[in-house]
């Protein structure tokens, strides 16, 4: 090695040892006759001391480093003088005074700050991802994000899980996105597909009698892309023969809790997971991926303005609609061009309006409700003491508070006061920054109604089994069937998805005819998997979390891009190595492929 110890590994007990190490000048500062440097490598940042009275030739060399030149030096671990001492750096109480060097490599002046944290524009960063792995948060993500697969292959290993390898280059099947396809020259004109998952792959193994399978997977999607996704991504893959949907949540949960108290301590967490049908969540949360660390839950109105002088109301409950609001907690101050702002919002979000109510923290309270004159709205007219006593009430709200209302289709509303509840939640800081808020979601519908194809297609995917007791529904009314299908969601985000499967050839075979296969297409697509069936599967189930968004969570980041070494754009780009790129006329020969403008 041409190092004998790692920088921010020494401390005081190596006064007097001597070291040979070497890294990155992270930091120089001449003073005269002795040049201090901050020498950088991996582990951390040691002071370095060039001083002419010990070698006037290296205290030369020295003079001309630069950031990120890359050096080595040997000398002497030695205590800083008295009140000289860094307590911000934990090798802080020493440093190292250098009897030789050597220059391995000189550096351009880098296009941004590698030894400060300094915001610099992304496309830059990811340009040259390698100087931005370089600065100290980035590369804390990509040591925590070593250390939790790590943890995760030790926690699967020590329950009898078997890693098994799933191949990259698959068939293509339809799995709820599009496939990324591959051209195949030895058999011209087909093709083969990125694995979007290694569903299929995995329940075979499981008819296979692997039992407990797991693989850390990478997955491709081509989808368009957002903070949380990349077109490639890795993930806890599972399975498990002979399970019901308790024994995988009590594992998942076991491994969440196990990790993050290990490798992020300063976490807190809510325990047991708390447990939430997919319409409980609608209905209180407008989406089936909450943020749970704070209130702000959707309450049904429907019942106190239903009946009101207000049109609007009267008449979308008349036409099938609902009336729901949420209470903003402290925000009854709020100016017009807040509350314009917040009527904007809300009709990006597919509201075809929004009704404001503040309630000033001033108002007075008695048996018949609210002081009228300390409520400011639109439709005040139409509102008694008593009808705005019952609306603080049913939305948990307060004196202070901003209620915000509206009318419509109950899956309209409800997704745009989500929406708005998940901003509003953001915006005014309402998350507890130090709580990981996991929960599961489970009795996913199993299909859901396509406008665009005009047929039913599954919410999850087309391997997850139905709830026993609503098989009869498949054929009167598939909008009642109940998946069981279960999320793991943290914090706003779905963390993991699973289910338990269709082991049997009649029923699977009945799912891919109700959305719209025929029996060729079913053998084609899906032959092998049926054919597998065929041969004693088990029943089995299982989940995949994301690794990229659980290293995002626990790092305190905001997008996967920072947690991931080579991320691709929003745009699903590759700055770093320029790609996609055009190939070349030979390499599309080759593949019998020609290209047209389009």
């Amino acid at each position: 090695m041409l190092k004998n110890f790692d920088c921010g590994l020494l401390r005081r007990e190596h006064t007097g040892k001597n070291v040979t190490l070497a890294g990155w000048v992270h930091r120089r500062r001449d003073h005269g006759g002795v040049i201090f440097i901050d020498l950088r490598d991996r582990s951390g940042l040691v002071q370095v001391v060039f001083n002419t009275e010990l070698s006037e030739e290296v205290h030369k060399t020295a003079y001309g480093l630069r950031n990120e030149y890359v050096i080595s030096v040997e000398g002497e671990v030695s205590l800083r003088p008295g009140g000289t001492e860094n307590p911000r750096m934990p090798t802080g109480d020493v440093e190292v005074l250098a009897r030789k060097i050597k220059i391995f490599n000189t550096s351009l002046n880098p296009p941004f700050y590698i030894n400060e944290e300094v915001e610099v524009e992304e496309s830059l960063r990811l340009k040259y991802r390698y100087l931005d792995l370089r600065r100290q948060r980035m590369k804390n993500n990509i040591i925590l994000r070593h250390k939790i697969v790590k943890f995760m292959r030790d926690f699967m290993d020590a329950r009898g899980f078997i890693e098994v390898e799933t191949p990259i280059l698959m068939k293509s099947t339809p799995e709820g996105a599009r496939d990324y396809l591959v051209p195949s020259r030895i058999a011209p004109g087909k093709f083969y597909a990125l694995p979007q998952s290694p569903q299929q792959l995995k329940q075979i193994l499981m008819v296979a009698g692997i039992e407990k399978y797991y693989q850390i997977a990478r997955c491709f999607r081509d989808e368009d892309l957002r903070a949380d996704r990349q077109p490639e991504f890795t993930q806890l893959d599972l399975e498990m023969s002979f399970v019901e949907e308790e024994d995988i949540f009590v594992l998942l949960e076991e491994l969440f809790t196990s990790c993050v108290e290990t490798l992020k301590p300063e976490f807190q967490m809510l325990k047991p997971f708390p447990r939430f049908t997919y319409r409980e969540v609608i209905e209180r949360f407008g989406t089936d991926k909450p943020d749970v660390r704070f209130g702000m839950e959707i309450g049904d109105l429907s019942d106190i303005l239903g009946d009101s002088e207000f049109a609007i109301f009267r008449d979308g409950v008349k036409k099938g609609g609902k009336i729901k609001g949420i209470a903003v907690p402290g925000c009854a101050g709020y100016s017009r061009k807040q509350i314009d702002d917040l009527t904007n919002l809300a009709k990006t979000y597919g509201a075809s309006g929004l009704v404001t109510i503040a309630i000033q923290e001033t108002a007075g309270d008695s048996p018949a409700g609210i002081d009228m004159e300390a409520v400011k709205s639109a439709i005040v007219r139409f509102l008694n003491p008593s009808v705005v006593k019952q609306i603080i009430e049913k939305l948990n709200g307060k004196k202070g508070d901003l209620f915000l209302i509206m009318v419509g289709p109950e899956e309209v509303i409800g997704s745009a006061l989500g929406s708005l509840r998940t901003e509003l939640g953001r915006c005014l800081g309402l998350a507890q920054k130090n709580l990981l808020a996991f929960l599961y979601i489970k009795d996913f519908p199993l299909f859901e109604w396509s406008k665009e194809t005009g047929q039913w297609q599954p919410m999850h995917h087309p391997f997850t089994s139905p709830r026993e007791e609503d098989i009869p529904f498949m054929d009167t009314h598939p909008e009642r069937v109940r998946a069981r299908h279960y999320d793991l969601v943290c914090n706003g985000y779905e963390l993991s998805s699973g289910s338990i499967r269709i082991h049997t050839r009649p029923l699977q075979e009945k799912i891919f005819r109700m959305l719209g296969y025929t029996d060729e297409e079913i053998n084609d697509r899906f032959g092998h998997l049926l054919e597998a069936f065929d041969y004693g599967a088990p029943p089995h189930g299982g989940i995949a979390p994301g690794i990229d968004r659980l290293v995002m969570l626990m790092a305190g980041e905001e997008n996967i891009r920072e947690v991931i070494a080579f991320p691709k754009t929003q745009s699903a780009t590759d700055l770093l190595l320029n790609s996609p790129s055009s190939v070349s006329e030979q390499q599309l020969k080759e593949l019998h492929i020609s290209l047209r403008n389009v």
